[in-house]
């Protein structure tokens, strides 16, 4: 009875693990996927740059500052019955913004899209982590976080194949028959948890949120208006001053969406700090690259995308080797190397590219910037959920994937604006001249992350910590409602 019941567990952790990976891999496909759609949006649909911009800014911005919300609305309501709500979301978003009928209705589209997906995204991996034991937490994340590395770096490919082959309104149609399979399997599948107490701080969403807006909004603009315009100054001076309240508030409430208290801890603050120059570096870059190979090298979004498979292809093969390694040496020497590996792969680009650079010469930095992603993606996870107490691992992961969409808007912003000011899309030279100090800047941003990264301590100085005192084995994301409330119970999921 002992052995079937254990079977039975890990198959409904297989369960877990299926639906909250496919779930994630549509999130993080749809950061970048429209890349290598955008000329054909363009072509359809009209807009200038800042359009283009907002196309993937829209998402990353609504998801990166509702993400520690929806984990907060998913301890307190339920997190299988909030990832439901936010898969229909999505879901439906997704057919909305196939159907637009012109850019601005696509931006709004896809600012519901990233409030859906930041509901759903945050509770894969409290989820994972309530139904998988510790001893194999490391490797059940490792393969969530590679199918997320290959979603994230396949979205050129993913979108330029739809774009081409049928039209760009199926990078968003593909995500509906995709939900509508996922929504029973998890009411069927999923078994409901709750942190019951989990406070909701509107105040810091609000603050948050309108920060960012302001900064992103002022970075987007600088091509039309000039970094001293008065919107632009106004933008970067109110967006700043809201996120320095916003740090305040985290500092002086009673239970703040992001405790600044968790920044005290080198693990949590290594990691993080490393989440966001990571993606600041790669999202800005990818989404310059995808379009040289189209607007200067003359390929197809089709060809564009095969020709960064060396790149986007790596997670696939490495990540869940890079997952065996954290759980054998520490995630630390992993994430450090995998960072220090994008950035000399974002580097040798900028060092090759040229209007008539050869495929021949970009392997070597398609392969080595592949390698790296993919040998950060593996552990970053279990990282976070490691670096704090396992009743704030919800808060934990919702903020950790915050930074990195603030990361990654940022990214797009700071390097779109760069390009702008040095190139254009004039010429195949003007694009170069733009986007080769933009690269420079992209690889800058991640060879800080690996330096940062560097503050997480390895397991020999966390074991010396450790000395002398009992440690607890890590338990699932957040308390959950002790079955029928007997004292001394072990707590256990309710199955709703």
């Amino acid at each position: 009875m002992h052995e079937r019941h254990g079977t039975a567990d890990r198959g409904g952790a297989v369960w877990v693990l299926v639906i909250t990976s496919v779930a994630g891999f549509m999130a993080a496909l749809d950061n970048l996927v429209v890349t290598t759609a955008l000329p054909s949006i363009r072509e359809s649909l009209g807009g200038g740059l800042e359009d283009l911009e907002w196309t993937v800014n829209a998402y990353t911005l609504t998801f990166a500052v509702l993400l520690m919300l929806g984990a907060a609305l998913g301890d307190r309501y339920g997190r299988r019955r909030l990832f439901m709500a936010g898969l229909a979301v999505f879901t439906a978003a997704s057919a909305a913004a196939a159907l637009s009928p012109g850019i601005e209705e696509l931006i709004a589209f896809r600012a519901v899209q990233g409030v859906g997906a930041a509901i759903m995204m945050p509770l894969t991996l409290t989820l994972i982590g309530h139904a998988v034991p510790p001893e194999r937490r490391g490797a059940a994340l490792g393969v969530f976080g590679a199918v997320t590395g290959v979603a994230v770096a396949g979205g050129p490919l993913i979108g330029g194949a739809l774009t081409e082959h049928i039209s760009w309104e199926w990078i968003f149609w593909l995500n509906v028959p995709v939900g509508l399979v996922l929504l029973p399997l998890a009411r069927l599948r999923l078994t409901e948890s709750y942190a019951p107490k989990a406070p909701l701080d509107i105040r810091g969403t609000v603050l948050v949120s309108a920060g960012l807006f302001g900064i992103v909004y002022a970075l987007v603009n600088t091509a039309s208006h000039g970094w001293t315009s008065p919107a632009v100054l106004t933008g970067l001076i109110v967006g700043t001053a809201l996120l320095g309240l916003f740090v305040r508030h985290g500092l002086r409430a009673e239970n703040p969406m992001l405790p600044m208290r968790l920044f005290r801890g080198r693990a949590f603050l290594g990691i993080n700090a490393a989440s966001l120059l990571m993606f600041l570096g790669m999202f800005g870059s990818i989404f310059l690259l995808s379009q040289f190979l189209q607007n200067g090298l003359g390929h197809s979004p089709t060809e564009a995308g095969l020709r960064m498979l060396p790149w986007t292809g790596m997670p696939i093969l490495v990540a869940p080797l890079a997952g065996y390694l954290s759980d054998r040496f520490g995630g630390r020497p992993v994430v450090v190397t995998g960072l220090a590996l994008q950035a000399v792969g974002l580097a040798l680009f900028a060092l090759i590219i040229d209007p008539g650079v050869s495929y021949l010469a970009q392997l070597p930095a398609l392969i080595i910037g592949g390698v790296g992603m993919a040998m950060y993606f593996a552990p970053a996870a279990s990282l976070v959920l490691s670096s704090v107490r396992p009743a704030e691992q919800g808060i934990a992961s919702g903020a950790n994937n915050a930074l990195r969409e603030v990361g990654g808007a940022l990214g797009v912003s700071v390097l779109a604006a760069v390009f702008a000011a040095r190139g254009g899309y004039g010429s195949p030279r003007l694009f170069v001249d733009g986007t080769v100090p933009a690269l420079w800047i992209g690889a800058g941003a991640v060879a800080l992350g690996a330096l940062v990264a560097l503050l997480i301590p390895g397991r020999r100085s966390a074991g010396r910590r450790r000395a002398g005192r009992p440690t607890p084995e890590p338990a699932a994301p957040g308390p959950v409602e002790p079955e029928q409330g007997k004292p001394g119970q072990e707590s256990r999921p309710v199955a709703v």
